[in-house]
């Protein structure tokens, strides 16, 4: 009776997670299928999931109308610096907070998290002050620029550092090791699963940021995709089967990214539960 009670309990489970799948990618279904419809399709009722008349007209259309291929690369040349910035910094200070002992190192520590509960929108006018008198505005480097270090980063690298039994560390200095070679061939290596759910974090962070690009960017040399889009979809607001194929073309590396690493994905949420 309680292995049939189980087995009832987990069959619910899971149908509630299939049903809630369901719910949750159908606007991704509908966003790709009208991507590929002409606009009299798009707006027929009843709708149609597949393409009767199939077209790559849309994402000509989006691509001869407005600069997408250049907010495209922007997206991608500013997540992936910044990203690969955000390792950098995070595994240096994390490293450094987690093995080293100096003054005011726990304080520094407890600015770092308390900096957590700031919300963005209270430090942007600031940080968009500070932007100005460094001539950052509409630029690349502008765009990057609040999110070059990362604190959350660098509790999750802290963290996960000290759970590294400390006399390897010690042999390492024993045998001659310098600091930066202790860091580079063994914490790195060691540490490799947080490192890898950060970047995965970090570039999907900075890839679907909209508000400090829209802020601090004015001119389509250095919009990123997402303010591009908004661009686009208050220019062409009837054209809805243009801005599917556009919505598309901004979810495409996200897509990617998430059927290549969902593994990796899964183990970073599990990273960044249990380390505390």
């Amino acid at each position: 009776m309680a292995l049939a009670g189980r087995w009832i309990g987990r069959s619910l489970v899971i149908l509630a997670l299939l049903a809630g799948s369901v719910v949750m990618l159908l606007p991704l279904a509908w966003m790709t299928s009208s991507a590929f419809k002409p606009l009299h399709e798009v707006m027929r009722i009843p709708p149609t999931w597949i393409p009767e008349e199939p077209t790559l007209e849309n994402f000509r259309a989006v691509f001869s109308q407005f600069p997408f291929g250049r907010y495209f690369l922007n997206s991608l040349l500013t997540s992936s610096l910044v990203t690969l910035s955000v390792l950098v910094t995070s595994s240096m200070a994390g490293y450094a907070l987690a093995r080293f002992q100096f003054p005011g190192r726990d304080l520094l520590f407890v600015m770092i998290l308390a900096s957590l509960m700031i919300p963005f929108q209270t430090r942007m006018i600031p940080i968009y002050q500070l932007a100005i008198a460094l001539h950052l505005q509409d630029t690349l480097l502008g765009v990057m620029f609040p999110w070059l270090v990362d604190a959350f980063g660098i509790f999750l690298m802290r963290q996960f550092m000290l759970t590294i039994p400390g006399d390897l560390i010690d042999a390492a200095r024993m045998d001659g090791a310098s600091e930066w070679r202790i860091f580079w061939a063994i914490m790195l290596p060691l540490v490799r699963p947080a490192l890898a759910a950060l970047a995965i974090f970090t570039f999907l962070g900075a890839w679907e940021e909209f508000l400090w690009p829209l802020i601090i960017t004015s001119s389509d040399a250095s919009r990123t995709i997402p303010v591009g889009l908004q661009f686009f979809s208050e220019q062409y607001g009837t054209n809805i089967h243009w801005q599917m194929a556009g919505a598309l073309i901004a979810a495409l590396p996200m897509l990617i990214v998430f059927f290549l690493l969902q593994r990796q994905i899964i183990e970073g949420i599990t990273l960044t539960g249990m380390k505390g």
